[in-house]
């Protein structure tokens, strides 16, 4: 019997890369990997289910699912997980101190559905009383004008979001003062001191791990789907997939935990592991279900509250039942 060839499309990542040089195969696969931009797998993935597996945007993810329409079913691999606490961006001239003082604003943002944008809206409400209905949304893209919603959202009436201007862009905006805030997953290039842009928050790492230390989500941004019509003919597929998505995951931490050498170009590398294995646990980049629970369960909550999604989801509906559990010898 011949193995399945399959194409999997995802990001470049230290995690991906054990499978990409075969150091970890996939068993009964025979895998086709494209190192794409999220940008390029989400949009061609939700258009038109180009790729067998592939890394998807959990807000997108979840929008489909909820409506019950989505082509792809969920594995509980998370391939990019990120604090939201240096994606929003602000103007320094305007008084915002905190991110308490965006309420009454013009926020710009690429799209309003990107997850990225989901978790930094929780932020903002969850700990600042910054609520979606509390400021003006424009939307356009970052760098490049004219960035479209990759999927049709119905956003409460008390929502405001607006296109901008035809040709422009967030970082133009932002820079022009058009706008006093961004938020956003990709740094815009107006940062700096030079245009009077910088972060909200004054030290988000700091922020970061004080918002870790008592809430302990590490946020989502990413999961890995099959296409659904290859899950339900090849049932073993999705637990396979788990299994080499885990073992690649572990590889590259191992190897990063190897201080002979740094395997990034990163001074302090080994200082930030036992830093970061400290505050977080040696599992720090956890998959499946079960150790992530709580940290879907405030995506879901917040996903639905903010009008993306018109029905709560469970955590247990993004994925394919035969990766709740996992043998144990």
């Amino acid at each position: 019997m011949n193995d399945l060839n399959l194409s999997i499309a995802v990001g470049d990542y230290d995690r991906m890369r054990p499978l990409f040089n075969g150091d970890v195969k996939i068993d009964g696969v025979d895998p086709v990997f494209l190192r794409l931009s999220p940008e390029e797998i989400f949009f061609r993935a939700f258009r038109h289910a180009d790729f067998d597996v592939c890394e998807l945007s959990l807000s997108s993810f979840a929008v489909k699912t909820a409506n019950g329409d989505c082509p792809y079913v969920g594995i509980p691999v998370f391939p990019s997980r990120a604090f939201r606490h240096t994606s929003i961006y602000v103007r320094k001239d305007r008084g915002i101190d905190s991110p308490a003082d965006l309420k009454g604003k013009r926020i710009g943002l690429p799209e309003y559905q990107l997850t990225a944008n989901v978790w930094a809206r929780a932020l903002m409400e969850d700990e600042f009383g910054v609520a979606p209905r509390d400021v003006e949304w424009i939307r356009a893209g970052i760098e490049e004008p004219g960035r479209p919603e990759k999927i049709k959202l119905n956003l409460p009436p008390d929502v405001k979001l607006t296109d901008a201007p035809e040709g422009s862009t967030l970082s133009a905006l932002l820079r022009n003062g058009d706008i006093d805030a961004m938020i956003g997953p990709r740094i815009p290039s107006c940062f700096g001191e030079a245009n009077r842009v910088g972060w909200a928050f004054e030290d988000p790492r700091a922020a970061a791990m004080d918002y870790y230390r008592r809430t302990k989500i590490f946020p989502i941004m990413h999961i890995v789907g099959i296409r659904r019509d290859l899950a339900e003919a090849h049932p073993w597929l999705a637990a396979t997939m788990v299994k080499a998505f885990s073992a690649a995951k572990s590889l590259c931490a191992e190897r990063l935990g190897d201080t002979s050498a740094t395997k990034v170009m990163l001074p302090f590398v080994e200082e930030q592991v036992h830093d970061t294995r400290k505050l977080m646990g040696d599992d720090y980049w956890s998959y499946g279900l079960n150790a992530n629970r709580h940290v879907l369960e405030t995506f879901l909550h917040h996903h639905h509250a903010q009008g993306l999604s018109p029905r709560k989801v469970d955590p247990e509906e993004l994925f394919d039942p035969s990766t709740f559990e996992s043998v144990v010898i």
